[in-house]
């Protein structure tokens, strides 16, 4: 066996300082179910910091972001798109135009988004809490994908909004680290994470997969007794106390030796599941970080058919416009089987879009160019509506489709109203903040006063 080079175990202990700032502390926080902020010092746990905890289960979510610098013309195909028969799609049988129930609702969109009984890739649980919001990103740059996560200028001190996020979601969570993590980025830059103006490592399933598996000392054997050891620690400190707040806080979180024991087989089961960096393996990967409560936000990347300047027949689009949609299943799939599908929101993040119609090689089905015009968040979770906010309409000298202005109250896409198309990735940004639980007036304060954008209601579940 060839020993490791010095290059190599460095990399691999930045990697786990990187994941586990705490050292053994995730797995402690992990094996008791208690937040790491609590296990770092009890003494110090406030009855605000306790009772937060304990609503944050109930309330708030955990996020997982696809990001893609590419710009892939995911855009073109979705709910709101086949409205206008000037939109132009493939023509392949597999992203043949099939009417959709949301909610209320019934819609048209390619295949892969209806559910599997009809052919396509979406289970009806996932349907059922799916909102596709329309919205202008203004970039058409694949560099500009930083800029597009800052809300082009949005966001105060220039943080990303997934960090943002993050930052309002650890302390109620108590992970480990607050810092998001990227799985999918790889060497892309354009799709690393910065969190409060750091650049962070991107992670990918795999290395997550050796540093947590793979020999007699695994750490996930040691769950049971790791929690036993810290339980007992930690009650005789709560019998210490006069106030009981700790014991009440404990009664609420701490696992038993039950949960432990089925929680510990449920990731050995997915860790092990992983093979590869594809989107299969970061579904799994995400679902492990989140169970384990290492971080609050994890970015990802499902190709949804890439940069496709030239594309004969839009077939490159069509393949790609399956394989993404089974791959957001993938990553349903994978938080439904470790507990987590009431847990955690799904969304996505492009840094543009592409040409629906009004250009010569879109009309010909030859490709299509970047479009900073119309871009689609997806959002799926427990608390989203399904639906369709915003729309496309006709505009210029061409006629070319670019997201309309929404009207806030409705979430209808409606030249005119009150949500101007230039702030609905705002609007976007502002009704994904809540739809994990965070409200709006503390996103606002991490918003600039002029950013503009208002919350949508009818993305949301009452």
């Amino acid at each position: 066996m060839t020993k490791p080079s010095a290059a190599g175990l460095r990399r691999r202990e930045l990697l786990r300082a990187a994941l586990f700032t705490g050292g053994a502390l995730s797995l402690r926080a992990l094996a008791t179910g208690l937040p790491a902020s609590f296990l770092r010092d009890p003494s110090r746990a406030s009855a605000q910091d306790l009772a937060c905890a304990i609503s944050a289960r109930d309330k708030l979510q955990y996020l997982i972001m696809s990001v893609s610098s590419a710009g892939d013309p995911m855009n073109c195909n979705v709910p709101g798109t086949y409205d206008a028969p000037a939109i132009v799609h493939p023509m392949q049988p597999e992203l043949a135009a099939t009417a959709l129930q949301l909610g209320s609702r019934s819609v048209m969109a390619a295949k892969p988004w209806a559910v599997s009984e009809a052919g396509g890739a979406l289970s009806a649980a996932t349907l059922a809490r799916t909102c596709f919001f329309h919205h202008s990103t203004r970039a058409t740059v694949h560099g500009d994908q930083p800029k597009v996560m800052k809300l082009l200028g949005g966001t105060k001190s220039g943080e990303m909004l997934v960090s943002a996020y993050a930052k309002h979601l650890a302390g109620c969570f108590g992970t480990v680290q607050p810092e998001p993590i990227a799985l999918g980025a790889r060497g892309n830059a354009g799709e690393l994470v910065s969190f409060a103006g750091r650049s962070l490592p991107s992670i990918s399933p795999t290395q997550l997969k050796q540093l947590l598996t793979g020999s007699k000392t695994d750490p996930l054997v040691k769950l049971r007794s790791l929690r036993d050891g810290a339980l007992d620690q930690l009650n005789e400190l709560a019998r210490q106390d006069a106030s009981g707040v700790q014991r009440e806080f404990l009664d609420a979180l701490a696992l038993s030796q039950r949960q432990v024991r089925m929680l510990a087989e449920q990731l050995a089961t997915t860790l092990n599941a992983i093979t590869t960096d594809d989107v299969q393996g970061q579904a799994l990967a995400a679902a492990a970080l989140l169970a384990a409560n290492v971080t609050p936000v994890v970015t990802l990347h499902i190709p949804f058919g890439g940069d496709n300047h030239t594309d004969t027949d839009l077939q490159n689009e069509a393949a790609q416009h399956l394989t993404g949609v089974q791959g957001i299943q993938a990553v349903q799939d994978a938080l439904a089987a470790l507990g987590l599908t009431d847990k955690v929101t799904f969304a996505t993040m492009n840094v543009f879009g592409r040409n629906l119609n009004a250009v010569a090689k879109v009309e010909a089905r030859t490709g299509r160019d970047h479009f900073g015009a119309h871009s689609v968040m997806v959002m799926i979770g427990k608390n989203v509506a399904p639906g369709v906010i915003g729309g496309v309409a006709p505009g210029g000298k061409s006629n070319a489709y670019s997201a309309t202005d929404i009207d806030s109250a409705s979430g209808a896409g409606k030249p005119g109203a009150d949500i101007p198309a230039a702030e609905t990735q705002l609007a976007a940004a502002r009704t994904l903040g809540a739809a994990l639980g965070i409200p709006d007036d503390a996103l606002s304060a991490d918003l600039n006063a002029d950013a503009g954008g208002k919350l949508v209601p009818g993305a949301l579940r009452s």
